[in-house]
């Protein structure tokens, strides 16, 4: 998958294509039917698709500050981009400037001139423009004097997660923010996960015989609640079944909130300065503050005996 950063990176004569726009994070269940879609009506029509994504979160241009927690990383957004078939994605940058952009402005710049779109698919709930002044039907008008048609697509999917409430990126942010990472997965189609590099801590699990993995989280990341949690760490491609802490260390007065990843049953890991991801499978329990450090090592093996038998096959 071809990927772009702002309209200057489009390849000149790129040709016609099958376009979708939005944030995208997550790329959740209901992203992939639209992303789905564009991605066949392009083999259909011989053309290639293009997601439009944008950077940062329009929120936080428009209301500074307000920035939501990344239910994907820019990056792992681009690898499901691309295990979905998708040909290329465009990443705008999301300034004051370009948020002024009237739809007319928009769909002349980036659809007709950029990306030649032949065909647009979005939801049904679609809005584009300065101040989201430009919803589907306007889109539809504006396709028809640049010459595109517009596909939309019932992206709603429901499930058990959130009671039933139908899938979004806004429901799994505050599933996630509870600790349910199963309702989270549901959504996801996936497990919840986090990234970031591996720094040094306290280094309190390797002296009590499960040295973790501290990983210091991307900005803007979607950290579930404070708790324990049975998921998998990978570092170099590696992927390992792991217990997952989200916390202060209360047992230990600690005030900083990290990440900790123990990978189950592995020794002698150097992982110090490598990248990794964290995914959450199951929580398991809330964090507490123990009295002794009898009592949390005896905690801490339950925990990664519900981890290991959750996590291996």
């Amino acid at each position: 998958m071809e990927r772009w950063r702002g309209l200057e990176d489009v390849p000149g004569g790129w040709g016609r294509s099958v376009v979708t726009i939005g944030s995208y994070d997550g790329v959740h269940r209901g992203h992939q039917l639209i992303i789905g879609r564009a991605v066949e009506r392009a083999r259909e029509l011989g053309l290639r698709s293009v997601v439009i994504t944008f950077d940062p979160h329009p929120s936080e241009v428009v209301r500074p500050g307000s920035h939501p927690p990344l239910l994907a990383a820019h990056h792992r957004r681009a690898e499901l981009l691309a295990g979905l078939g998708v040909d290329a994605q465009l990443i705008l940058p999301f300034t004051e400037e370009f948020s002024r952009l009237s739809p007319q402005e928009f769909v002349t710049a980036v659809l007709d001139r950029a990306l030649g779109a032949a065909v647009v698919v979005e939801g049904p709930n679609f809005r584009f423009g300065h101040k989201a002044a430009g919803d589907v039907a306007a889109l539809v008008g504006l396709g028809r004097e640049h010459g595109f048609t517009v596909d939309v697509v019932d992206l709603y999917v429901r499930g058990e997660a959130g009671g039933g409430e139908p899938f979004s990126s806004s429901l799994a942010r505050r599933l996630i923010a509870a600790g349910d990472v199963s309702g989270a997965r549901e959504i996801l189609g996936r497990p919840h996960r986090v990234e970031g590099t591996v720094v040094r801590g306290a280094q309190r699990g390797r002296e009590l015989g499960y040295p973790t993995a501290n990983v210091d989280t991307l900005p803007h990341s979607a950290v579930p609640a404070d708790g324990v949690y049975a998921g998998w760490l990978e570092v170099a491609g590696e992927r390992m079944p792991a217990a997952i802490s989200v916390g202060t260390n209360p047992t230990f007065d600690g005030t900083e909130r990290t990440v900790e990843a123990y990978a189950i049953d592995r020794v002698g890991l150097d992982l110090y300065g490598l990248h990794a991801a964290v995914d959450f499978q199951e929580y398991l329990r809330g964090q507490e503050r123990f009295e002794t450090i009898d009592a949390l090592l005896e905690r801490m093996a339950i925990d990664v005996k519900r981890a290991r038998e959750i996590v291996t096959p």
